[in-house]
């Protein structure tokens, strides 16, 4: 399957990030070489001189010209579950951190080495006897409307890499299983020695990527309808900076985990045969992002003339039953942008979400980061428009947005702690056994 003879360069990527394993890194790390690209840039072993916050990404990878982020396009999250009941030894935390101690000497914290995250479950905290601080919004994961019926993610720990290189984020997924060097540099332990992976997902976002992985994949029409420049499969732009919350907003201000955040991480299929053979592109445009927005022609292909806003008003916001009741269907960001201010106007959820083609069908990956779980429930309650379905065009499901589209299939909740503590931290806030 690796052998690259007569594959062309991103069917080869796709494939290696996709499959994973000993001999997929092989083959991308010698097909790089082949093809003379220049070596991963290494990390540091000077650990003060990175960011306490985990969840600090955007000073360290690309943005476009409108000022919006740019996330790594290969991304691979690895789900691990710890042996038995109790709480984890001194020793584990010590592996641990020694794994990702050489992890950051191994790869620069950028888009063109590493960025990663650890984070850890309601499960993981209930193996103490000590309970998380009441100040800490982590619930376990559940069903958030009345038409999903989704499974949970309960495991321990999500790690979550991402890197513009293919060749780096299978390698150092690699080298935390202890398969292989972490970019030169040995591997003295490895996550495994401590957890068990429980699942792998791997995922990708960008321009032309989708459209790529199109062809044969469940979800997706016959006719590869994805627009070649779109960085999602729905064929429009997202993640604009002015509907982002910041970094700083979404970050834990006081207690144990301050300069942490919480993360809950849905994946979502698509079904995209009626979104592109039954409606047209105004109609794309009004379920995505409002009737207004396609009534005044304000999206060009895929939204790159947006530029770093969405174009969903206050106006917009505040006149979807109005809308609702004139073009007969509302869309899926007016509605979600309901809740997803707070009372000062600052945006509440940042959004890290990226597609994938695992099992063959067209899915979403959809990481957000807030800092309480109830921001990111109330946002999505907003999303749902049950509040809509009283009005006779608008259904549970149809014409509401996007909803007829996508469909939860896993959902999961998990705090991301600053990164003294992402080592198995207790639920007080501490890393027993660990120097300094």
């Amino acid at each position: 399957m690796f052998d690259g003879g007569g594959t062309s360069r991103r069917e080869f990527v796709k494939a290696a990030v996709a499959v994973g394993g000993a001999s997929a890194l092989s083959a991308c790390m010698n097909r790089a070489e082949e093809e003379g690209g220049e070596p991963i840039p290494k990390g540091t072993t000077d650990a003060d001189s990175l960011p306490s916050r985990q969840h600090a990404w955007n000073d360290f990878v690309r943005r476009d010209d409108d000022g919006n982020v740019e996330l790594p396009r290969h991304q691979v999250l690895l789900y691990l579950t710890l042996p038995g009941e109790g709480p984890p030894s001194d020793d584990d935390r010590r592996t641990v951190e020694s794994v990702l101690a050489t992890l950051d000497e191994a790869y620069e914290r950028s888009n063109e080495g590493v960025i990663y995250s650890v984070a850890y479950s309601p499960r993981y905290f209930s193996r103490f006897e000590a309970p998380l601080p009441e100040s800490i919004d982590l619930p376990e994961p559940r069903a958030l409307s009345s038409f999903e019926t989704p499974e949970f993610d309960r495991q321990d720990a999500l790690v979550h890499l991402a890197s513009d290189r293919a060749d780096a984020v299978l390698e150092a997924e690699q080298a935390l299983r202890g398969e292989s060097d972490a970019n030169g540099i040995e591997m003295r332990s490895a996550l495994t020695d401590v957890f068990t992976v429980d699942s792998r997902r791997t995922g990708f976002v960008g321009p032309g990527m989708p459209a790529e992985r199109q062809d044969g994949l469940k979800g997706i029409p016959d006719t590869n309808p994805v627009p070649e420049e779109a960085p999602l499969f729905m064929g429009f732009k997202a993640g604009f900076a002015k509907t982002q919350a910041t970094e700083d907003y979404v970050t834990i201000e006081s207690g144990p985990f301050a300069g942490g955040t919480t993360k809950h991480v849905a994946n979502i299929r698509q079904r995209l045969q009626d979104w592109y053979v039954e409606q047209d592109f105004d109609e794309r445009v009004s379920e995505m992002f409002s009737p207004v927005h396609a009534r005044k022609g304000l999206v060009e292909g895929v939204g790159e003339n947006l530029g770093n806003d969405s174009g969903v008003t206050t106006e917009i916001r505040n006149a979807i039953r109005d809308h609702a009741m004139e073009f007969g269907r509302v869309g899926h960001a007016q509605k979600a942008a309901r809740a997803n201010r707070d009372a000062e106007g600052n945006v509440r959820i940042l959004r890290r979400h990226f597609e994938s083609t695992d099992d063959n069908t067209a899915s979403l990956h959809f990481p957000t980061l807030q800092r309480r779980m109830s921001d990111f429930e109330e946002v999505r309650a907003a999303m749902n428009g049950d509040d809509l379905t009283d009005i006779p065009t608008i259904r549970q499901r149809v014409n509401n947005g996007i909803l007829e589209y996508i469909f939860v299939k896993r959902r999961g909740n998990f705090l991301v702690p600053p990164r003294e503590l992402r080592s198995l931290p207790t639920p007080t806030g501490e890393a027993p056994g660990l120097d300094g």
